[in-house]
């Protein structure tokens, strides 16, 4: 990649990550070629033909929902990793947290007659908020094209700074249209929800979220792609998907960054070693050699 493309890729994602920032959602026109965005939909075709509809309120017992994308097909990771949305995805999430996690990838079908989803924001999957920090962003991709009669995903520009208020007039939701190939991004905390389906065509598309490295994922990577599974994926796509761990010592495996799980052979028996952070790794050395006080407590951030 030359300097330019360096420069244009870095001023892209920083204008994304403005419009985020003030409208708690965007939509990046293009930002993946259409063909390779039909092909991705032919390799779940499958998935959404065979799939028993959706059960429950929240869902909508007119949808089809399917999880663990990146072991359904190749392409997936490609989007995953895509340069300008997982940089948005760091920007955004990286100030909270010493790595970025997959929260999930979920194909989403909407069909005919399907109602609206009730809105809301998903960082309420996490009961406990801190001012100011956001904790998720998705990435909606759609397979077919977006529109307010097929159940757009509606959103609620600003309402990230609104997060008192519960529910907002629809009168101020906006569907995002879109076409194969554009992607809308919105934060863990911006209200939206899936539209209403009054055409007589299902709506496809799927999303892939990131969050903090530090929380539970919507989806249990370690279960989606067991380790005879991730190691037929790309090693930085399982990086994402749970096979790292979080400093300080979060997520391990035996004491070890579980990213050993990717290797064809265990060699017996591992010790525990230890994933710590420069800032705890000096406080703990200041503190051996007698800098701190005694009493004073040696506390680690959980971010």
């Amino acid at each position: 990649m030359t300097l330019i493309a360096i420069d244009s890729l870095q001023q892209d994602i920083a204008h994304y990550g403005d419009q985020l920032d003030r409208d708690g959602y965007c939509i990046v026109r293009g930002a993946a070629p259409r063909l390779l965005v039909e092909k991705l939909g032919d390799d779940l075709r499958a998935g959404f033909e065979t799939t028993p509809l959706s059960q429950g309120p929240f869902y909508g017992e007119t949808t089809r929902r399917f999880h663990g994308l990146l072991h359904r097909s190749p392409r997936t990771a490609g989007f995953v990793l895509d340069p300008l949305i997982h940089g948005v995805a760091e920007r955004i999430l990286r100030p909270w947290c010493d790595t970025i996690q997959l929260n999930l990838t979920q194909a989403i079908e909407i069909e005919p007659g399907g109602l609206a989803q009730p809105p809301h924001r998903d960082q309420d999957m996490w009961p406990i908020h801190a001012p100011g920090v956001e904790y998720l962003l998705n990435v909606m991709w759609p397979f077919s094209a977006y529109t307010a009669e097929n159940g757009a995903t509606l959103v609620w520009p600003g309402s990230h700074r609104r997060q008192d208020e519960i529910f907002i007039g629809m009168e101020e939701a906006v569907p995002a249209e879109m076409e194969p190939g554009d992607a809308l991004l919105f934060l863990g905390s911006t209200l939206h929800a899936g539209g209403a389906n009054v055409t007589a065509m299902p709506r496809r598309g799927m999303i892939i979220s990131y969050s903090l490295g530090w929380l539970k994922p919507y989806e249990l990577p370690w279960l989606a792609y067991p380790p005879h599974v991730a190691r037929t994926l790309p090693r930085d796509v399982m990086g994402l998907a749970g096979y790292r761990a979080h400093r300080p010592n979060l997520g391990t495996y035996e004491g070890r960054c579980p990213s050993l799980l990717l290797d064809e052979a265990e060699n017996g028996p591992v010790g525990a070693i230890d994933m710590l952070r420069p800032d705890q790794e000096a406080l703990i050395a200041n503190y051996r050699s007698g800098l701190m006080p005694v009493d004073d407590p040696l506390r680690a951030r959980a971010g």
